[in-house]
C-alpha cells in the first residue's frame, strides 16, 4: 500500500514537472528555428510578455496555495475541536443514568480508537470503515439523546449531554468534508495549467531567440515549479499520507480514555 502512495505522489510531482519542461523546450526550439531562418525578432517586447505572464503565474500559484493552506488550518482546528468535544461528551456522560452512561463511554472509546487506528496507516478501506462506523456511533449517541429528552426535557444535565452529542455530529461532518471531499476546483487547476504552459513556452521562446540553449535552467525551473505544485496537491489530499496533521492530540486522548 505504501508503494501505491509513493507512486501517486510521484505522479503528482512528474506531471507538473513535464508541464513546465516540455513547453520550455518547445518554445526554445521554436526560437532557435526562427534564429536559424534569420528572422529578426526583438527581444524587448518578448521580455515584457515573459515578465507579465510569470507574474500572473505567480499570482495564480499564490492564490491556489492560499486555498489549500486555509483548508489545512481549518482541518487542524477541527481536529482539536473534535478531541475537546469527545472528552467533554465522555465527562458529561457521567451526568446521565445507566445504561446510557456506560454505553456512551464505550462508544466514545471506540470512536477515539477508530481515529487512532489510521494515524500510521491510511488506506481507502480504513477510511471507508472509519466513516461508516463513525456514523453508526454518532447515530446511536443521538438516539440516546432522544431517549433522555423524552424522559425529561427540562433536565439541565440531559441538555448538556445532548449539546455535546450534537457538537460531535457537527464536527464530524465538517472534518469529513474538509478532509475527504473539498478539493481545489478543477477549473482552477485547468486555468493554472493553461497559464503555466504558455508562460513557459514564451520563456523558452525567449531562450531560443537569444541563440543559446538553457536546458539546465529549464530543468531547474521545472524542479522548482513541480516541488511547489506537489506541495499544493499534497496539502489538498491529506489522505495520500505524505503531509498530515500532527495527530498527537488524538493519541493523547486515546491513552487517557484507556487509562480510565
Amino acid at each position: 500500500m505504501m508503494d501505491y502512495y509513493i507512486l501517486q505522489n510521484l505522479v503528482m510531482y512528474l506531471i507538473p514537472f513535464f508541464c513546465v519542461l516540455v513547453p520550455i523546450l518547445l518554445g526554445q526550439r521554436y526560437g532557435l528555428y526562427l534564429k536559424t531562418k534569420a528572422v529578426k525578432v526583438s527581444d524587448a517586447p518578448v521580455g515584457s510578455v515573459v515578465g507579465a505572464s510569470l507574474g500572473l503565474l505567480a499570482f495564480m500559484l499564490a492564490f491556489t496555495f492560499q486555498i489549500v493552506d486555509n483548508r489545512y488550518n481549518e482541518r487542524k482546528k477541527l481536529l482539536l475541536d473534535e478531541v475537546t468535544t469527545i472528552r467533554t461528551t465522555y465527562l458529561r456522560a457521567g451526568l446521565i443514568p445507566e445504561p446510557y452512561k456506560s454505553n456512551t463511554r464505550k462508544l466514545l472509546i471506540e470512536y477515539t480508537d477508530l481515529r487512532a487506528s489510521i494515524v500510521d496507516d491510511i488506506t481507502p478501506q480504513k477510511i471507508a470503515y472509519l466513516k461508516s462506523r463513525s456514523q453508526v456511533i454518532l447515530d446511536t449517541l443521538w438516539r440516546y439523546s432522544e431517549a433522555l429528552g423524552a424522559i425529561d426535557r427540562s433536565s439541565e444535565a440531559y441538555s448538556l449531554y445532548m449539546s455535546s452529542t450534537n457538537d460531535l455530529n457537527e464536527i464530524y461532518n465538517h472534518r469529513v468534508t474538509y478532509t475527504f471531499e473539498y478539493r481545489i476546483p478543477f477549473a482552477i487547476l485547468c486555468i493554472l495549467g493553461i497559464i503555466t504552459f504558455f508562460s513557459m513556452f514564451i520563456l523558452g521562446y525567449q531562450f531560443g531567440i537569444s541563440g543559446k540553449k538553457n536546458n539546465i535552467v529549464a530543468v531547474l525551473i521545472s524542479v522548482i515549479f513541480a516541488s511547489l505544485m506537489w506541495l499544493i496537491l499534497a496539502l489538498d489530499r491529506p489522505e495520500k499520507g505524505f503531509i498530515r496533521l500532527n495527530q498527537k492530540p488524538i493519541i493523547t486522548l486515546y491513552k487517557q480514555l484507556h487509562e480510565k
